[in-house]
């Protein structure tokens, strides 16, 4: 049996909510599950499992509160249950002994309870998870996420099909290539219909050509009689 990790987390408060951060680069098969009182996560990271299983200093509104994976951690935003005391907390943790060896204050985050003016910036959990409705997964990061990407990229050169001549830049995007090809192939079919093919028409071009030509040589002859 793999040896599981105790995560490490950062936090910083404000009078409230919580903002709390496992800091865990490259998160994969996340599972967080809050409750009011309790807050318990498991995950890998760079091929090693980690989990917390933390219970809080006072409860905390598990229902108002979202989390979200990002590339280099996984940070949550937690209200507060008790709003009308608006004052800040001594600790994160019920154990004071486990908070000593388990958290640690995030100082980019941190203030002052009398220095206190505004909220979290929240703009990293935008796309995250509500946790009233947990679902354990990877919100936004799943790497499958690459395959609707190919499909937008086959449909945008079907739809640019002829417009630049240049259906050979879809194979950046795999079968992208093939529906462009295609589309500068019927191209090619219309144009023949209209007006004869590409071949023809720089035929045709090429005989003035040898006619002005010949009247430029019978000029000097006109001039001499």
């Amino acid at each position: 049996m793999a040896k599981v990790n105790t995560a490490p987390i950062k936090w910083a408060q404000r009078s409230d909510s919580l903002y709390i951060t496992i800091a865990l680069p490259d998160v994969k098969e996340a599972s967080v599950d809050l409750a009011d009182e309790t807050l318990k996560f498991k995950g890998k990271s760079e091929s090693k499992e980690y989990e917390v299983d933390i219970a809080f200093f006072k409860p905390v509104d598990s229902e108002g509160s979202t989390y979200n994976v990002l590339p280099r951690s996984v940070v949550m935003h937690v209200m507060k249950k008790d709003k009308e005391e608006d004052e800040f907390w001594p600790r994160l943790l019920k154990d004071k002994a486990l908070e000593k060896n388990q958290v640690k204050i995030d100082w980019d985050r941190y203030v002052d309870e009398d220095e206190e003016e505004e909220g979290f910036d929240t703009s990293a959990l935008d796309g995250g998870m509500d946790m009233g409705s947990m679902g354990g997964g990877m919100p936004g990061m799943g790497g499958a996420g690459g395959m609707p990407g190919g499909m937008d990229m086959a449909s945008m050169m079907q739809g640019m099909g002829g417009m630049g001549g240049m259906p050979g830049m879809g194979g950046a995007g795999g079968a992208g290539g093939m529906p462009g090809g295609m589309d500068m192939e019927a191209l090619m079919k219309q144009m023949g219909q209209m007006g004869g093919g590409g071949a023809d028409m720089g035929g045709d071009a090429g005989e003035p050509d040898s006619d002005d030509d010949s009247d430029d040589d019978d000029l000097p002859e006109l001039e001499e009689n």
